[in-house]
């Protein structure tokens, strides 16, 4: 892979050297309503919306259509944090010992496995401990839990300086094992990869970091997931 700026390694992958340092530069996740189905969604950068409004947030969206569709669900409780890993997230739910039971779960993990050349046995053996979690954590079980794929950040201007082709390929692997283990425990797996890679000849899908995602990719990644989600509340 060829050299990155310090900003970029800064900015999204490497991120802080505590849980609360790297808490104070990403986006809180907002108010909970009380009214309709409970919503859980876990992940990284692109599950909290870093450098994208609330509103903006793909399951906020998400949330916002399907009460437009007669489905309605509260605001998104986000455990999320930019620079997040399977293990870091792990850790977080492991700390928090959530025992409240939800109608809805949501998954997205992996770039920052992929970005760090952590293995892919690694995040293969901490993915399916987070799917076990998150059927955990769901009314339904498995039924209730649905995973969106990661994300290629090499599309992105700052990805420009690397071996995007590279990068691409790890991606897809990645992406590869969650849908493995995905299947494995009949969980839903929404494969948003090739919709990411859209932002390559449109600058308006990238936020104005010129690494993360605009609002305008996240609503695409809802479009993707939507009827999915629908049958299962």
């Amino acid at each position: 892979m060829k050299p990155i700026t310090i900003a970029f390694a800064l900015l999204l992958f490497i991120g802080c050297t505590s849980s609360n340092e790297e808490m104070q530069n990403t986006p809180e996740p907002g108010p909970i309503s009380e009214v309709g189905l409970s919503y859980l969604a876990l992940g990284d950068s692109y599950t909290i919306g870093q450098n994208v409004t609330v509103d903006e947030r793909w399951p906020v969206i998400l949330a916002k259509e399907l009460g437009n569709n007669g489905r309605q669900v509260q605001s998104p409780e986000i455990i999320a944090v930019t620079s997040w890993t399977t293990a870091n997230l792990l850790n977080a739910l492991d700390s928090k010992n959530i025992t409240k039971k939800y109608d809805l779960v949501s998954l997205l993990i992996g770039v920052n496995n992929q970005y760090q050349g952590r293995s892919l046995e690694e995040y293969r053996r901490e993915f399916r401990q987070l799917l076990v979690k998150s059927i955990g954590y769901a009314k339904g079980g498995s039924s209730k839990v649905f995973v969106l794929s990661t994300p290629d950040w090499g599309v992105t201007p700052y990805g420009s300086g690397t071996d995007t082709d590279h990068i691409a390929r790890e991606i897809d692997q990645f992406n590869a094992v969650a849908k493995e283990e995905c299947e494995k425990l009949s969980i839903s797996f929404v494969n948003i990869t090739p919709t990411s890679r859209l932002a390559l000849n449109d600058a308006t899908m990238v936020a104005s970091d010129g690494l993360h995602f605009s609002g305008k990719m996240h609503q695409l990644w809802v479009n993707e997931a939507f009827t999915i989600v629908k049958q299962k509340i």
